[in-house]
């Protein structure tokens, strides 16, 4: 599927990061960017954003998170008779928070608002996503180190949007020394639309002062529709 993602994401994906960049100016990495591809057969999406903690990274305190994304999908619609519906969709989060840390864990937990336009093709009246809305979004993200080499990590949101939500859990051993990899399963859904995943995914990867994650697995839908999916990510620090 072809990714048409809006110029209004680009464009405020680059204030944004001017904004953050400026904001943060000072010692220590304060600021972390980050950005990723989504891709299964029925949906490509792209996302970008930073999280900025004006007391560092590594430390606990308060944190915001600004997130930008956008993409196409497909599903099929029982109030058109069961044709299918090309949707777009652009989002934009902006979530204050607080970042707790013990010993090798640390929890983010945000809220803030939700902003989002979907339009649908061909219009379909039996869904609550469309048009522009505003809602409010609930997330947390959980990473903890039970053992020098392992891993566990887990994040989550809700929105008031159409009750949405979406869920992820990924275990993982650390290999050659340089990353995580492991098992990972993934869960969203959205009004009367659900996905399920189960897959393996490579976790801090860092190749050219940049930290790399990835997965690939198996996707199914409330449609019954089923194919590998793929997700890449970068981040960095400052």
């Amino acid at each position: 599927m072809r990714v048409r993602v809006g110029s209004a994401v680009v464009s405020a994906a680059g204030c944004l990061f001017c904004l953050v960049r400026t904001a943060a100016a000072g010692p220590g990495d304060t600021v972390l960017y980050f950005s990723g591809v989504d891709l299964w057969r029925n949906g490509a999406f792209l996302h970008g954003g930073v999280v900025w903690s004006p007391w560092g990274l590594d430390n606990a305190g308060f944190s915001l998170k600004a997130t930008v994304s956008g993409g196409d999908y497909n599903y099929i619609s029982g109030a058109l008779g069961g044709a299918q519906v090309q949707g777009r969709e652009l989002k934009a989060e902006f979530l204050p928070g607080w970042r707790f840390k013990w010993d090798k864990s640390e929890l983010k937990v945000f809220a803030g608002v939700d902003l989002q336009n979907h339009q649908l093709s061909p219009d379909d009246p039996g869904s609550k996503l469309r048009g522009k809305d505003a809602g409010l979004r609930v997330a947390f993200d959980f990473w903890t180190e039970p053992t020098p080499l392992t891993m566990f990590a887990a994040d989550g949101s809700v929105s008031t949007i159409v009750s949405s939500y979406s869920a992820r859990a990924a275990y993982g051993w650390r290999a050659f020394g340089r990353f995580y990899t492991g098992p990972e399963v993934q869960a969203f859904a959205s009004e009367n639309y659900s996905q399920q995943r189960v897959g393996l995914h490579i976790t801090s990867l860092k190749l050219w002062n940049l930290e790399w994650s990835a997965a690939t697995g198996y996707a199914r839908d409330s449609d019954r529709r089923g194919s590998a999916y793929v997700r890449l990510g970068i981040a960095t620090k400052r």
